[in-house]
């Protein structure tokens, strides 16, 4: 996850996958803010919709 945040280390997990393991443990999935309060339904459909994944027109830093 640190990855999603940026970082060079650690791995990266699409919001299906996460979805995925949240359901594998029996656990609801459900996504914050980093304060920990309730995400924009505009923001909600925007992550389900790229899966987390950047669009390819933005440069990749370090490329």
């Amino acid at each position: 996850i640190s990855r999603m945040a940026g970082s060079s280390y650690g791995s990266y997990k699409s919001v299906k996958d996460l979805i995925a393991v949240a359901d594998a443990a029996g656990r609801p999935a459900k996504p914050r803010t980093t304060l920990y309060g309730q995400v924009p339904e505009e923001r909600r459909r925007a992550a389900e919709t790229s899966d987390g994944h950047l669009p390819e027109l933005l440069p990749v830093l370090g490329a």
